[in-house]
């Protein structure tokens, strides 16, 4: 039997991403709630932003990921988008606050993130597949 997987779309001023997501508890109370406008935060080579939803936090958790996770940070309420290292990473890792709920991966190079600028109105919304 093969997982459901749902496509969102990340949209802001200068680019967007699509990614894709895998079936969990987190993903299925994120996509009830788009489509969802909010502010960009930026932290290191991090993009985060509210959803509105608060969660728990999954036992599989993980506070370091690969560039390009789509995770949520259950303690914000937040997506968070890592590209690269952030203030808290040690060498080139990608490290998170906290521990975060992993939901799956952005399709491509997940550096286009840089052109999120701190303040940017942001975008998500289902891609009809």
């Amino acid at each position: 039997m093969k997982t459901q997987r749902t496509q969102i779309r990340i949209s802001w001023p200068s680019g967007h991403l699509t990614a894709t997501l895998d079936d969990t508890a987190t993903t299925q109370a994120l996509t009830k709630t788009l489509p969802l406008a909010s502010t960009a935060r930026t932290w290191g080579e991090e993009v985060y932003f509210d959803t509105g939803i608060a969660v728990s936090r999954e036992t599989d958790a993980r506070q370091v990921v690969e560039p390009g996770t789509v995770a949520f940070w259950t303690d914000g309420d937040a997506l968070a988008l890592p590209y690269g290292p952030t203030p808290i990473s040690q060498g080139g890792e990608c490290r998170l606050a906290s521990p975060c709920n992993v939901l799956g991966r952005v399709d491509g190079d997940p550096r286009i993130l840089a052109t999120v600028h701190n303040g940017d109105p942001i975008r998500v919304e289902l891609v009809e597949v």
